[in-house]
């Protein structure tokens, strides 16, 4: 029988680092469905709950450092393509993340910190620079595109038939992408006016 290790983790310990309980933490979410508590990170890992704390000041900070790191996983905007086809690759990957990793969406709606959605915006804000959007119509086209996203993957985490899957999305975000088409126009037609 291992005993576990008590207390801070020793300087010269190369077993132990942020990205180990970050990277353990994700496998116990896909395989518990939820995000994991200290005990069963620690139990995990085969540590003391405290020596977590080294590395991380409190629960939160863990929390954040977690799904800032699983949010990071979406789609990486190529700026190569099209607005369009970099917009979708990015909601569909998200969706694909939000669906893999159960309890995900209801943590970042949660959530006090806004880093994990800061890297859903910025790469946002990355794909659709090029349109030269007013900061209204890209704060509202955000707002409309992350509440159908979300909306969406709840209705996938409730969908008991599993015919709900990520390619569902693809004629909804058509319209999306029809009506921020429209406003970009409408705004250039103002302008010019």
């Amino acid at each position: 029988m291992t005993t576990k290790k008590r207390g801070r983790p020793q300087k010269d310990s190369n077993t132990l680092s942020k990205k180990l309980i970050i990277e353990t933490a994700k496998k116990l979410m896909i395989d518990g469905g939820k995000i994991p508590s200290i005990r069963s990170l620690s139990s995990q890992l085969n540590i003391d709950a405290m020596a977590i704390y080294y590395y991380f000041k409190n629960k939160n900070v863990l929390l954040e450092a977690l799904t800032t790191s699983l949010i990071s996983e979406i789609y990486q905007p190529q700026k190569t393509l099209e607005w369009e086809v970099e917009l979708r690759k990015l909601s569909k990957s998200y969706i694909a993340l939000l669906s893999k990793y159960d309890g995900l969406l209801q943590t970042l709606l949660t959530m006090k910190s806004i880093s994990p959605a800061n890297v859903f915006i910025s790469r946002f804000k990355i794909i659709i620079k090029e349109l030269n959007m007013n900061v209204s119509i890209e704060k509202a086209a955000l707002n409309l595109l992350a509440d159908y996203l979300h909306g969406f993957s709840f209705s996938m985490s409730c969908d008991s038939t599993g015919k709900l899957n990520v390619d569902d999305i693809d004629e909804s975000l058509d319209i999306i992408f029809n009506g921020i088409n429209a406003l970009i126009g409408r705004s250039c037609n103002i302008l010019s006016e």
